[in-house]
């Protein structure tokens, strides 16, 4: 009876760990596909520069500030780090800072317990934990309010997130990733940025070439994007007329 009981014991132990190991493949599978969808379209000198710049930092775990304007491609870049990392099997989670009320942003960035507010009818977690092991990509960080910056300093610093509602602080280990169309220096300058945050950010600072700076890379990216589109379509790849090219140059 005792040798099939330990025989019980090590089928189940096996089949446990088979089923972890099926789990951790499949999130490595996700991960790898995931990657193959992130392309950084161009041969400039300054995109050139920029891959240089993203593999040489995307391991480091250091924080990282991602500066350009809107369109240049600060969450393509995010996502690159991501899957340049040791971090790539663990999740990329991107928040648009912009679309967070004050009231939002506690409970969206470090999670609530349940009955921590009227619509709390469960317990959530917040993106600081969904992140943690991964990489947490904070866009338009310009635009949080000063109590939020407050609120995000104290994370970065710390480590932990207390839930909304609740006392049990939380460990994470997300490697944040912040990125903004505004200035932050003359932010800080006006009082409108926390001095101390933009140096927890600024650890190594990223800036994005506007395309009219390099023009060369436009066909590029426009034959890229038709030839996705049509291959989404089911329709054969036309060739954009001279008189395109001009214009869209």
């Amino acid at each position: 009876a005792g040798l099939w009981e330990l025989a019980s014991h090590a089928a189940t132990a096996l089949e446990n760990s088979q089923h972890l190991q099926q789990v951790i493949d499949s999130k490595k599978q996700i991960a790898q596909q995931a990657a193959e969808q992130v392309q950084m379209i161009g041969q400039s000198e300054s995109i050139k520069r920029l891959r240089n710049t993203v593999e040489r930092v995307a391991d480091t775990g250091l924080a990282l500030l991602i500066l350009g304007e809107n369109g240049t491609g600060k969450e393509v870049v995010s996502q690159m780090v991501h899957y340049l990392s040791s971090r790539s099997d663990e999740p990329f989670i991107a928040v648009n800072c912009a679309a967070l009320t004050e009231t939002l942003l506690e409970s969206e960035l470090f999670g609530h317990e349940k009955g921590a507010f009227t619509d709390a009818h469960e317990a959530r977690q917040g993106k600081f934990e969904l992140a943690s092991g991964g990489t947490l990509f904070l866009d338009e960080i310009g635009d949080l309010s000063l109590s939020g910056q407050a609120k995000l300093l104290r994370v970065l610093e710390e480590k932990v997130v207390v839930r909304v509602g609740g006392s049990i602080p939380i460990p994470t280990d997300a490697r944040v990733i912040a990125a903004t169309n505004q200035n932050l220096s003359e932010m800080v300058k006006e009082k409108r940025f926390r001095e101390d945050l933009f140096f927890r950010l600024n650890v190594v600072t990223i800036e994005l070439p506007p395309l009219r700076d390099r023009v060369d890379d436009i066909m590029l990216l426009a034959e890229h994007f038709l030839a996705d589109f049509c291959t989404k379509a089911r329709r054969t790849v036309p060739t954009f007329a001279p008189d395109a090219v001009t214009r869209m140059r």
